[in-house]
């Protein structure tokens, strides 16, 4: 691409500095968290989509990824391969958007609530992957993915009404943690999951997010499919 300068010369603009590779946008729910925190400090970046399931995958991963899993950030010299690392080094790359609470008492527990969804809910990811463009009603229901659930539903709540003045996220102006849930928003709506009040107003404010909407629409757009994550009834 060419752009014209003032003096009437054109020129090639420079490449951003920011690359993250990821993978597919349908299913890739480690991928969404650290594009989504990218996007939304609003800089110029490059995306390396990588189909997920191919025999070619492992090596296109490795190209960016020296733990060979997505997502993967290359920003000047820095190299992170890790959602929250990713979030983490954004945060403090580009502290305008303030990624992070303010506040020292609400930024403590958008860290925990962060690196709790990093380690933990292992039967909700197992029993209900991400599908953004699949609705699997009553799919995944497990006594292990119920409690996950439960947990991941009085989180909402105590984040909104401890933290959420100010804005629709769950520490009012969006954060990491907000990066962190949202394929557990996409989760909950693909498998029909209840919501209280809160928790839906929650719901719908992240997926009128716009970073949530153009990922939304890309994962819309493929063609590409994993057949593990297309039929739930095997876990369910």
């Amino acid at each position: 691409m060419y752009l014209s300068h003032p003096s009437g010369a054109r020129y090639r603009p420079p490449m951003p500095s920011l690359t993250i590779a990821i993978g597919n946008k349908n299913y890739s729910s480690w991928s969404l968290r650290g594009w989504l925190a990218l996007e939304h400090i609003g800089v110029p970046y490059r995306e390396v989509v990588i189909p997920l399931g191919r025999a070619e995958t492992r090596a296109l991963i490795a190209e960016h990824s020296p733990s060979g899993r997505v997502p993967a950030l290359h920003h000047d010299d820095a190299r992170v391969w890790d959602s929250l690392a990713i979030a983490e080094h954004l945060a403090e790359a580009f502290p305008d958007p303030h990624l992070w609470p303010d506040d020292r008492t609400a930024r403590a527990f958008a860290r925990a609530v962060s690196a709790e969804m990093h380690s933990g809910f292992p039967a909700l990811r197992e029993s209900m992957p991400m599908n953004i463009k699949a609705r699997f009603p009553g799919y995944g229901r497990t006594p292990a993915s119920l409690r996950d659930i439960d947990r991941v539903r009085a989180l909402w709540s105590e984040c909104r009404t401890r933290f959420g003045q100010g804005g629709p996220y769950l520490f009012g102006r969006f954060s990491v943690a907000d990066a962190m849930y949202a394929p557990v928003v996409f989760r909950f709506r693909t498998y029909d999951v209840s919501l209280d009040a809160v928790q839906r107003a929650y719901q719908g404010a992240m997926l009128a997010h716009p970073g949530m909407q153009k990922w939304a629409r890309a994962a819309e757009a493929e063609e590409w499919t994993v057949e593990d994550d297309e039929y739930p009834d095997i876990r369910a």
